[in-house]
């Protein structure tokens, strides 16, 4: 299978960005990504979604939506929806009904931000998911770079700090969304994770102090969502949007924060009687199933199942694990930055029955 890095759940002018499509169509290619998702609050804007080029470099900008009901206070439940088309805002006070009608359009849809506590100090109001009774879901936003930031804002004095220095922000998913995903899935549930930037492009100043906050180049070099697609991508915009939104809706794909070190060549993979699953796929436990886990780099790693850890490994780059007990299994990697144990690489699940 071939990787691919693609950075999702951002913003432009359009909502409450303060870049345009092309301006991040240029800091993604500045940064060598291969795809991004532009996920405007509320509006689902058609046009710009195309191959960008620079030279031989080449970047496909993809057009989702973030929705949500504005009429709730607060308006909490915030939805990613990608491979819909057209606009579907209009929907957002009835969710079942919202999902219905992306299922039907063949589109997909992830949770945003689970976990979004808020920050008294600014104003800003706890915009986590509420809505966890629905059904139909594609996946899950376990890590959200804003979110993050957000979560540290008890000061101005803290925002000035981080703004200055958003290098030292993450740590990885919160522990309550991990948590969460984790007993979803113990239930029988298949939610595929994705990361998210939550980018906007911010500017900000604080006397005679201005800068953006997080410009798009930074969220570019940190937390990604890596899809491995069947074939390498064609330069077609519609033949290579089927491949990235397959492998999306397949769970085929790891979260790397790939700021610290790169996160390309993480694999995780099951071997089983006549069969090998990747992420997202499942195997049967019938004579044991193998885990393979190779790293990029030595680091530490942790196999996890419905929240347990099962086999942890320190300092290793290639891991292996041998199971006969069914259950959804994920990869948790760590390493040290700036002083700092940190989430380096989160896996989708290889489910064993």
């Amino acid at each position: 299978m071939h990787e691919i890095i693609a950075n999702l759940h951002m913003h432009t002018f359009y909502s409450d960005g303060h870049v345009t499509h092309d301006q991040i169509a240029q800091a993604a290619l500045r940064s060598g990504l291969d795809v991004v998702i532009v996920t405007d609050h509320n509006v689902f804007v058609a046009g710009p979604e195309d191959y960008y080029r620079d030279g031989d470099r080449q970047v496909l900008l993809l057009v989702g939506e973030e929705i949500h009901d504005q009429a709730r206070q607060p308006q909490k439940s915030h939805l990613l929806v990608f491979g819909h088309n057209c606009e579907l805002s209009h929907l957002a006070w009835d969710a079942e009904r919202l999902l219905e009608t992306i299922r039907k359009l063949g589109g997909l849809s992830f949770i945003a931000h689970p976990y979004d506590p808020p920050a008294p100090a600014f104003g800003e109001d706890d915009l986590s998911w509420d809505d966890w009774q629905l059904q139909g879901i594609t996946g899950i936003e376990i890590w959200n770079g804003m979110s993050e930031f957000k979560s540290l804002l008890k000061s101005r004095l803290h925002a000035v700090y981080y703004a200055l220095n958003p290098e030292r922000i993450a740590r990885g998913p919160f522990p309550q969304t991990l948590k969460k995903w984790d007993e979803l899935l113990a239930s029988g549930q298949r939610l595929v994770a994705v990361g998210g930037s939550d980018a906007h492009g911010m500017p900000a100043s604080m006397g005679p102090l201005k800068r953006t906050i997080f410009p798009f180049d930074f969220h570019f070099r940190a937390i990604n969502t890596h899809l491995l697609i069947e074939k390498s991508l064609q330069g077609d915009v519609e033949t290579d949007r089927r491949l990235v939104y397959d492998a999306l809706k397949r769970g085929h794909a790891f979260i790397g924060y790939d700021l610290p070190a790169p996160t390309r060549g993480f694999r995780f993979t099951a071997f089983g009687y006549e069969q090998t699953a990747n992420m997202g796929e499942e195997i049967s436990a019938k004579k044991g199933v193998t885990f393979q886990i190779r790293l990029p780099q030595a680091a530490e790693c942790q196999l996890v199942r419905h929240g347990q850890v099962v086999k942890s490994w320190s300092n290793q780059q290639h891991c292996t694990y041998i199971t006969s007990q069914s259950g959804a299994y994920r990869v948790e990697v760590y390493l040290k930055y700036l002083g700092q144990r940190r989430g380096w690489i989160f896996s989708n699940p290889i489910y064993v029955r």
